[in-house]
């Protein structure tokens, strides 16, 4: 069987119609020791980015599908997404963080 790999450029499409696109990514990536109530109100302002991204859908699959061990990706931060990525994880790890964000 022959495996036909998609041209890189339609597998990125998507990131044209990001909410994101241009905008710094220090909203999306930690800098370096960043923890605690820093971190919580950076990933919650991405995650506000993300609410309204017509493209979440993609950003979250390419997220979980690939190496992305670090940012927020389709409105999921790095822990968020390595908690769904376990044997037997079913809860809804994003709603669970956007509930603790709010409180």
């Amino acid at each position: 069987m022959i495996q036909r790999h998609r041209p890189l450029l339609s597998y990125w499409d998507w990131q044209q119609r990001a909410r994101c696109r241009g905008m710094d990514s220090s909203v999306f990536f930690s800098p370096p020791g960043e923890h605690g109530p820093e971190k919580r109100a950076r990933e919650a302002k991405a995650r506000a980015v993300c609410r309204r991204c017509p493209v979440i859908e993609p950003c979250a699959w390419t997220a979980m599908s690939g190496p992305e061990a670090y940012g927020v990706w389709g409105g999921m931060s790095e822990v968020e997404r390595r908690q769904l990525r376990r044997p037997g994880r079913r809860r809804d790890v994003a709603a669970e963080s956007e509930m603790a964000d709010s409180e």
